[in-house]
């Protein structure tokens, strides 16, 4: 009895549960219900303060000036991106002639000098090919001028029927007039002058730019790759050699298309006797280094110029380049790009046409390469990722 008596008269437990909370119950200010740390729903942005709406003002103002300056940036350095870019696209096609020297138990220091005196070879026999030629037409033109004057005065020759027709002299002085081209413009001709000093700085710097990247080359790939994590180190650095090797091999196959359609160039001209065959070789060549595009620029040039011996050299010259851009698409470009370059057709005049939008002729040249890379990463990096999931 007295047991249960105890057992009757002692106190109840404290209930460890929290009480439990109506809906009028006190929440902390800003807070809606549902919204504490453990909820998905996101706070409201109404109930943020004003010091919160002023500071994500302030940033959000800062972030959108912070772009515009950087947009304005990049386009003001346009020229230094696009001497940067031909400076890495030919260091990636000369790094592999330089390491094959090194293979051979050359320092890579000497193996550099081998391949910059090649190329500085190279382009001293393309300034004496195209560089004379020109200047005699040049020369020439002028010493014809007043020939061509008395072609235009006398109607029984070709040119005298076109100005009795067409009225040229009197439409020339009438632009000339009209745009004032025969004052002397100090402001042209300093403009002319900073241009020329404009290009010669540009090809001198990225021939700088070009030795140095190709001599730096291991360095600048060991520097990049102790930005990538150490367990991913093995396999971006496996990746990118690659990159660079299909890269280096599709440059270099580039180079003997165009040279391939430079010696044609040079034989054709030679055949039918068109001016200046040598330097329309270089020139064809030059412009075949552009893909898609470039041979057809290159044998329109050449067609233009095979109208001075006669409208039927032209029409034949014309067939000759249509027959050679077949054979080049079709018999010397899969057998040359066969191990270097498999990228769908469609995608390469896409990549083309962007690169050309962006860069001009630079990104013309870059951007095949470009999709070559894109397209190994998507291969081998992009596609497993996606089969995993």
């Amino acid at each position: 009895m007295a047991g249960e008596q105890a057992t009757s008269t002692r106190a109840p437990k404290p209930s460890s549960a929290p009480p439990a909370s109506n809906g009028s119950a006190a929440q902390s200010p800003g807070v809606r219900a549902g919204a504490g740390p453990g909820s998905d729903e996101p706070p409201s942005l109404s109930a943020m303060p004003a010091g919160g709406w002023f500071a994500f003002a302030f940033w959000l103002a800062a972030g959108a000036i912070t772009a515009y300056a950087l947009v304005h940036l990049i386009s003001g350095l346009g020229s230094l991106l696009s001497i940067l870019l031909l400076a890495v696209f030919f260091a990636t096609a000369l790094d592999p002639m330089v390491t094959g020297l090194v293979r051979r138990g050359l320092r890579r220091g000497l193996a550099v000098a081998v391949v910059a005196l090649a190329v500085l070879a190279l382009l001293a026999g393309f300034v004496a090919v195209v560089f004379p030629p020109v200047d005699r037409e040049v020369n020439s033109l002028i010493n014809a001028i007043p020939s061509y004057l008395n072609d235009l005065r006398n109607k029984s020759t070709y040119l005298g029927k076109l100005e009795n027709k067409y009225h040229l002299i009197e439409k020339a002085k009438s632009w000339i007039s009209a745009n004032k081209a025969g004052t002397l413009d100090l402001n042209g001709i300093l403009g002319a002058g900073k241009a020329v000093f404009s290009l010669l700085t540009g090809t001198l710097a990225g021939i700088a730019l070009t030795f140095y990247f190709v001599a730096n080359m291991p360095g600048i790939k060991n520097f990049a790759y102790h930005l990538v994590p150490v367990r991913r180190r093995p396999r971006v650095s496996e990746l990118s050699d690659r990159i660079l090797a299909q890269v280096g091999k599709y440059v270099i196959g580039q180079m003997i298309i165009a040279s391939i359609a430079g010696f044609f160039t040079w034989v054709w001209a030679m055949a039918w006797s068109i001016p200046y065959p040598a330097a329309l070789g270089v020139v064809v060549a030059l412009f075949g280094l552009v893909p898609v595009v470039g041979s057809s620029i290159g044998g329109a040039v050449v067609t233009l110029v095979a109208l001075t011996i006669s409208v039927k050299v032209a029409i034949i010259t014309l067939a000759y380049y249509v027959v050679a851009r077949l054979a080049e698409d079709y018999l010397i470009a899969p057998r040359v790009n066969r191990r270097t370059v498999d990228v769908h057709p469609m995608v390469t005049i896409l990549a083309v046409l962007a690169g050309a939008a962006l860069f001009g002729i630079v990104g013309a040249l870059v951007a095949i390469p470009a999709a070559v890379a894109v397209k190994l990463i998507a291969t081998e990096v992009l596609l497993p990722r996606i089969d995993e999931m």
